[in-house]
C-alpha cells in the first residue's frame, strides 16, 4: 500500500459521521446498507450523509451500488484489511507477531505483573 491512499483513507474517517457510518456499515456486512436506511439509523439528514458517504467512496473505503431507485454502501473490508496491514507492518520491531492485539495485550499483562 502507498502512503498516499493510507493518508486519505486516515482522513476519510477522521471525522464523528465518517466513523460512525462506517462502523455501522461494517456491522451490517458485505451486503451493505442503503443510504436512506443508513440515515434513519444515524438521525442525519440524508444530504449530510450523502456528503460523508462520499468522502468514504473517494478514499476506496466503501463502494456504492444502484439497485433501482437505492443506492447501497458498503464496506470495501479489503481496503481496511490493507491499511491495517499498512499500519502495523514494522510492529514488534521487524519481529513477526501473529496479531497485534494479542501482542499488546501481552506486553500489558507483563507490565502488570
Amino acid at each position: 500500500m502507498e502512503t498516499k491512499f493510507a493518508v486519505k483513507a486516515l482522513a476519510a474517517i477522521a471525522h464523528e459521521s465518517r466513523l460512525a457510518a462506517y462502523r455501522t456499515l461494517m456491522q451490517a456486512g458485505p451486503e451493505g446498507l442503503p443510504a436512506g436506511q443508513l440515515a434513519e439509523m444515524m438521525g442525519i439528514a440524508p444530504s449530510s450523509l450523502s456528503f460523508h458517504l462520499k468522502e468514504l467512496v473517494n478514499a476506496d473505503l466503501l463502494t456504492s451500488r444502484q439497485e433501482g431507485r437505492f443506492v447501497f454502501y458498503s464496506v470495501k473490508y479489503n481496503s481496511m484489511t490493507s491499511l491495517l496491514a499498512y499500519l502495523t507492518e514494522n510492529c514488534c520491531g521487524g519481529n513477526p507477531c501473529t496479531s497485534v492485539r494479542n501482542d499488546m495485550c501481552a506486553n500489558t499483562q507483563d507490565a502488570t505483573q
